[in-house]
């Protein structure tokens, strides 16, 4: 199996996959699919959405073998955090 490489910098790959999600995908699936995992492909703008990242990844590259995979998670700024979570107590 080949190594999908990046056709894009950091930066343009971001751009694009954000772009995509605000102006096509938000409005048609964050009502109804909170914390669920969007699969998009920043060179079509096709996507899938799934309970976690594999299987969002899985569904996209079964139709786009060559797709150009940006992650959204529904309702969150990130799509996982890293690190230690906050030690603050709620009041």
């Amino acid at each position: 199996m080949a190594v999908r490489q990046p056709r894009y910098s950091k930066e343009e790959f971001a751009q694009r996959g954000q772009a995509i999600y605000d102006d096509r995908v938000r409005l048609l699936l964050e009502a109804d699919n909170y914390g669920k995992i969007v699969a998009i492909d920043i060179e079509t703008g096709s996507f899938e959405i799934a309970e976690d990242l594999l299987a969002a990844s899985k569904q996209l590259s079964e139709r786009l073998p060559d797709a150009q995979t940006w992650f959204v998670r529904i309702g969150h700024s990130a799509v996982d955090h890293f690190g230690a979570r906050s030690l603050r107590t709620k009041q």
